[in-house]
């Protein structure tokens, strides 16, 4: 989720909080209410937790009110969150003490942002958040993404198709921000993807390393 981006487009997150000011206050009813019922919600957080190094430094970008950094944090990783929806940041806050949450723009943040200044070594954008950017701002965020990340880090997205954002723009989106797709998934539990499959789980490297 991100606010007006600095190019001056309104974010796809910030028009629907325009027409339904309670948007964001309804998104955490909604996990809350999974929570409460038993619902599985760290099958994200399991599959970066695999994928990272031990105490490794993760960016949760679009981390809305913390469900996966949260999660991530608990397991022994020192995780940053980064959403422009300052409501979500504060439940974030509330309810994950152990990472550090921050309003920003995904579109601008970089190694002169307070407490981004050293490269992680996973940076997760899940929930749909790229579906959700200012259209056209996608490559730019993904360019920020490769600024962020360790040499021999990965970037793992997940978003779903019929957002707007199509799959073949994604990866030629991240081919142009100098990553590789070094693992193509349909669920967040590893069944392999298709052309055909309604849900994308993409690994990602700088190219120089994949």
């Amino acid at each position: 989720m991100s606010r007006t981006s600095s190019v001056g487009k309104e974010t796809l997150w910030e028009a629907g909080k325009r027409q339904n000011p309670g948007q964001s206050a309804a998104y955490i009813a909604r996990w809350e209410k999974l929570q409460r019922e038993g619902a599985d919600l760290h099958g994200e957080a399991r599959l970066v937790d695999a994928l990272a190094p031990r105490n490794a430094r993760i960016l949760d970008a679009g981390c809305g009110q913390g469900r996966i950094g949260g999660e991530l944090a608990r397991r022994g990783h020192t995780v940053v969150g980064v959403d422009a929806d300052a409501e979500l940041v504060e439940a974030a806050r509330a309810g994950h003490p152990g990472a550090t949450w921050l309003v920003g723009d995904l579109s601008e943040v970089d190694r002169s942002t307070p407490h981004l200044e050293e490269p992680f070594d996973v940076i997760v954008c899940a929930g749909n958040v790229l579906t959700f950017l200012a259209p056209g701002t996608a490559p730019t965020v993904l360019e920020r993404f490769h600024g962020l990340l360790a040499q021999d880090g990965r970037l793992v997205v997940g978003f779903g198709a019929g957002r707007g954002y199509s799959f073949d723009r994604f990866f030629d989106d991240a081919e142009r921000a100098k990553f590789s797709v070094s693992l193509r998934l349909a669920t967040w539990d590893l069944l392999p993807w298709a052309p055909s499959s309604d849900f994308l789980v993409a690994v990602c490297r700088p190219q120089a390393l994949a």
